[in-house]
C-alpha cells in the first residue's frame, strides 16, 4: 500500500509542478500537465528504461478515466441554452463546418500524404476535428468576451463541433450490436429523466445531506460510462450529452458547480492529462517531426479554409472573423481523448498516437497566441471586466453543502 501512495504522490507532485509552471508561463494548466507528462516520461525512461514510468497501472487508468468523464460532463454543462435558441443558425452552421472540414481534410492528409491505413486515418480525422471548449472558454473568460453575444456564439459553435466529434467516434469505431441498442435506449431514457430527477433530489436533499448532488451526478456518469463500455463504446460519450441536458440544472447553482469543478480539476484530471502526455514517445517525434507538422498544418489549414468564409456570413468585421476562426482551430481535451481511444484500442500505434497528441497540443497554443496577439476584437470588450471573485473558501469546502 505504501508503494501505491508513493506512486500517487509522484503523479500529484508532477501536477503541482505543472500548475506552478502554468501560472508563471500564463498557459492552460491542462496543456502544461500534458507537457510535463511528456517530459517526465522521457526522463524516466531515458534513465531507467522503457516501462519505468508505470503509466498502465489499473488504479491510474481508473482515476484518469474518471477525470476524463467528469471533465467531459463539465464541458457539456457549460452550454448556454439561450445561445442555441437565439443564435441557432450560426451555432449549427459554424459548428458543423468546423467539424466536417478538418475531419475530412486531416483524414485525407493521414491517408494520402502520410500513408496511414484507413482506420488510423479516420481516427486522425476525428482527433484533429475538435475545438477545445476548455481552451476557448478560458480565453473568453479572461477577456470578458464570454458575456458578449460574440463569445456566446463561439461557445455554442464549439459545442456543436465537439458533438460531431463524439458522434463520429461512436459511429465509426464502436461496434453496433444488440448491446448498442440497449445502451442507446437506456441513455435516451436517462437523458429525459435526468433534469426532473436532479431538480427533485436537489430540492429535497441538496442543502441537508453532504455533497448529495455530487454523489448523484457521479453515480449517473459512472453508470452510463459502465453501460457504454459494456456496449463496446467509450465512457466519455454519454457524459457530454448528460452535461448538455443538465446545463440549466448546473447553471442554477454556480457554487455547487464550482465545487465539482474543483474536485475534477484539482484531483482527477491531472492523472488524465499527465498520463496522456506520458504515453507520447519523444524518440518517435524527433525521428519524424515532419509528420507532426503535416497533421498540425492539415488541421489548422482545413479549419481556416472551411470556416473563414462561413463565419463571414455572420460577422462583418475582419478581425472578428479571424479571431472566431482561430479560436475554432484550437484543440485539446477531445483531441487527446480520441487519440488515446485509438491507441488503447489498437487503432493507431504509439508513434502515430504521439504525432496526433503533439499536433493537438500545438493547436491549443499556436492559434490562441495568434488570435489574442493580432485579432482580439477590442471594440467588443466589456467596458469594465469585474475582478475574479475569491474562491478559496469554496475550494476548501468541497463537500459542504
Amino acid at each position: 500500500m505504501e508503494a501505491l501512495f508513493a506512486h500517487a504522490a509522484v503523479w500529484l507532485g508532477l501536477a503541482l509542478g505543472a500548475a506552478i509552471l502554468a501560472h508563471h508561463l500564463n498557459v492552460s494548466v491542462a496543456l502544461m500537465e500534458i507537457c510535463v507528462g511528456v517530459a517526465a516520461a522521457a526522463v524516466v525512461e531515458r534513465i531507467w528504461g522503457p516501462g519505468a514510468v508505470r503509466n498502465q497501472e489499473e488504479w491510474l487508468n481508473f482515476l484518469a478515466a474518471s477525470g476524463a468523464v467528469l471533465l467531459t460532463f463539465l464541458a457539456g454543462a457549460e452550454l448556454d441554452p439561450a445561445v442555441m435558441r437565439t443564435k441557432l443558425r450560426e451555432v449549427w452552421v459554424v459548428g458543423l463546418v468546423g467539424f466536417a472540414a478538418p475531419f475530412l481534410g486531416c483524414t485525407a492528409v493521414a491517408r494520402w500524404v502520410l500513408g496511414w491505413d484507413s482506420r488510423a486515418s479516420w481516427l486522425a480525422g476525428i482527433a484533429l476535428s475538435t475545438t477545445s471548449m476548455a481552451v476557448v472558454y478560458a480565453v473568453l473568460l479572461e477577456s470578458g468576451l464570454n458575456r458578449t453575444e460574440f463569445g456566446k456564439g463561439i461557445l455554442g459553435a464549439c459545442f456543436i463541433n465537439d458533438l460531431g466529434t463524439v458522434i463520429a467516434l461512436g459511429l465509426i469505431f464502436a461496434p453496433f450490436t444488440l448491446r448498442s441498442v440497449v445502451f442507446l435506449v437506456a441513455s435516451a431514457v436517462a437523458f429525459v429523466a435526468l433534469p426532473p430527477l436532479s431538480r427533485a433530489i436537489a430540492r429535497r436533499y441538496g442543502f441537508r445531506t453532504a455533497a448529495i448532488r455530487t454523489k448523484w451526478l457521479t453515480f449517473i456518469l459512472f453508470a452510463l460510462g459502465a453501460l457504454a463500455l459494456w456496449a463496446g463504446s467509450e465512457a466519455v460519450l454519454p457524459a457530454y450529452i448528460a452535461g448538455m441536458v443538465l446545463a440549466e440544472f448546473a447553471d442554477a447553482d454556480v457554487h455547487f458547480m464550482r465545487r465539482l469543478r474543483t474536485l475534477t480539476v484539482g484531483f482527477l484530471t491531472p492523472f488524465y492529462f499527465l498520463r496522456a502526455g506520458s504515453l507520447v514517445s519523444v524518440p518517435a517525434l524527433t525521428a519524424a517531426p515532419l509528420v507532426m507538422l503535416a497533421l498540425l498544418g492539415g488541421k489548422v489549414a482545413s479549419k481556416i479554409f472551411g470556416l473563414y468564409g462561413v463565419i463571414a456570413r455572420f460577422r462583418e468585421d475582419r478581425g472578428e472573423r479571424w479571431y472566431y476562426t482561430l479560436l475554432m482551430s484550437t484543440g485539446l481535451t477531445f483531441g487527446t481523448i480520441s487519440a488515446l481511444y485509438g491507441y488503447s484500442h489498437g487503432i493507431v500505434s504509439q508513434s502515430q498516437y504521439s504525432m496526433l497528441v503533439a499536433a493537438v497540443i500545438a493547436s491549443a497554443v499556436i492559434p490562441t497566441l495568434i488570435a489574442n496577439a493580432i485579432f482580439l476584437p477590442r471594440h467588443l470588450l466589456p467596458a469594465a471586466v469585474p475582478a475574479p471573485t475569491a474562491e478559496p473558501k469554496a475550494e476548501e469546502d468541497v463537500a459542504d453543502e
